[in-house]
């Protein structure tokens, strides 16, 4: 334009489709499917040692059920659409069977706590076998659908809805940790904590620890060798905005602390140490969920 340099600015911003409220959604349907399977493992699978937690588990599993919805729904622009999902049936969309795994799976809890109270057991154990699959396929679906997010790198790999189901093992075990203790310390006739019951949960939650270490760290590898993009959402959780939340927060805070508490000689009894690590590991999945759905949405779009 006769030699005059001419410059464009573009202000352009990301709209971040999944807000903080499918966050919480995320984290709470976790807890839930954790809790469930834990009750089951009494009353589902005959382990008599884990009796104690199968009411509660029932209990806080229907108690999540009701509040993560809430949240889901809250997010559309429209609320009172949300039953459209229902008619309106888009087989290739994983939306579609989340909405009537949500609608199944609080059907069979209430079925299999009304049998675990009345005392059936024939019941509870066929209605607990049968929750199993739906808890696992109720959090898992939350993995596939950010997975089949292509453009975006931090979502889509095959790793996301394993990572996901572990990690809401990992926050369902924790859970069930603060519960029986809390129990135990201030509900029960006795007002004393069940120490047996405490160590064998805290034996499983440092397994589930060690996996969704191994998980995070297969996934960050993962990114490390991919594309442009995918270098970029590994730079963001480990040097950019959300290494805080990643590395610190989700993986040191969340999970290396809590494991070596959980496994020292002069703190893997400790009542006290057991209660600040479960706290600790359910802060650390709350900002893998926050890392994951906030972090993913970051990146442009590829």
């Amino acid at each position: 334009m006769n030699g005059e340099e001419l410059i464009v600015t573009y202000n352009i911003t990301h709209e971040m489709p999944l807000s903080i409220l499918i966050t919480i959604y995320f984290y709470m349907t976790g807890l839930s499917a954790g809790s469930f399977i834990l009750s089951t493992l009494a009353y589902g699978m005959g382990i008599k040692k884990f009796k104690p937690v199968g009411k509660v588990g029932i209990l806080l599993a229907i108690f999540l059920l009701l509040l993560a919805p809430a949240t889901l729904i809250a997010d559309l622009t429209q609320p009172l659409r949300f039953w459209f999902l229902f008619p309106h049936l888009n087989l290739t969309s994983p939306i579609t069977y989340g909405s009537f795994l949500l609608t199944i799976y609080p059907i069979n809890c209430l079925i299999y706590a009304f049998f675990m109270f009345k005392g059936d057991m024939k019941w509870t154990r066929f209605f607990g076998l049968i929750g199993i699959p739906l808890a696992i396929s109720v959090h898992g679906y939350t993995g596939f659908i950010l997975a089949l997010g292509k453009a975006r790198a931090l979502w889509n790999t095959a790793l996301m809805p394993s990572y996901f189901l572990v990690s809401a093992m990992v926050s369902g075990i924790a859970l069930m940790i603060l519960t029986v203790m809390i129990k135990g310390r201030f509900f029960s006739p006795e007002k004393k904590v069940n120490r047996d019951l405490v160590y064998s949960l805290t034996t499983f939650l440092s397994l589930a620890i060690i996996f969704d270490l191994f998980l995070a760290l297969s996934d960050v590898l993962v990114l490390l060798t991919a594309d442009a993009e995918a270098r970029e959402a590994a730079f963001l959780l480990l040097a950019g905005d959300f290494r805080q939340y990643f590395l610190y927060v989700e993986v040191l805070f969340g999970a290396l602390i809590p494991f070596i508490m959980l496994n020292l000689p002069f703190t893997r009894r400790s009542l006290p140490a057991i209660g600040a690590a479960s706290v600790l590991v359910m802060f650390g999945i709350m900002a893998m969920r926050y890392v994951m759905v906030i972090g993913g949405q970051v990146v442009p779009l590829s």
